[in-house]
């Protein structure tokens, strides 16, 4: 573990882990998409980088459990794939909604956030339950590990490092 590590959201792979493709640490990002869950990870060429992970908010699905929750930030994670250091550089950025009569209305706010985002949740009821096909199910109270951690888990099991960027470019 590096000094900062803790600090950043830095993850490491498990020693021995095989290093994946770049094609192939992208493709298990991207299966972590289900129809089901009310976050997705989407290609990020728009945003000017590789991936990018990000609640559905627009989805009429999601919408009210979103609002029933009483955030108020949109957030999103920007990720690169560097193939030479197998590194996934990833940085948080949350941006401020806001919630009108006929649904979703976003305005980027002047004060937005960029670095490494950790939020948690005590208690209290889940806002949206997910049922897996396996039977399982997953509570969501939007908070960011719930995006964060399935993503860590599948870049470390591919023997790349999830690095958090809180600073400098990604």
């Amino acid at each position: 573990m590096g000094l900062f590590d803790f600090f950043t959201g830095t993850k490491r792979p498990a020693a021995g882990t095989p290093v994946l493709s770049k094609q192939a640490v992208r493709d298990r990002l991207l299966a972590l998409n289900r129809p089901t869950a009310p976050w997705r990870v989407v290609d990020g060429a728009g945003d000017a980088v590789d991936l990018v992970a990000e609640w559905r908010l627009e989805e009429k699905a999601y919408e009210n459990a979103f609002r029933q929750s009483g955030k108020a930030g949109v957030f999103r994670i920007f990720m690169k794939l560097d193939e030479a250091t197998h590194e996934v550089r990833a940085v948080d950025r949350q941006y401020m909604v806001s919630w009108s009569v006929q649904g979703l209305k976003l305005s980027l706010a002047a004060s937005g956030f960029r670095g490494q985002k950790q939020s948690a949740s005590f208690g209290g009821p889940a806002h949206l339950t997910e049922q897996l096909p396996s039977g399982a199910s997953i509570e969501y109270r939007f908070v960011t590990s719930e995006i964060k951690k399935p993503i860590q888990e599948a870049v470390t099991t591919s023997g790349w490092v999830y690095r958090g960027v809180a600073f400098g470019k990604l």
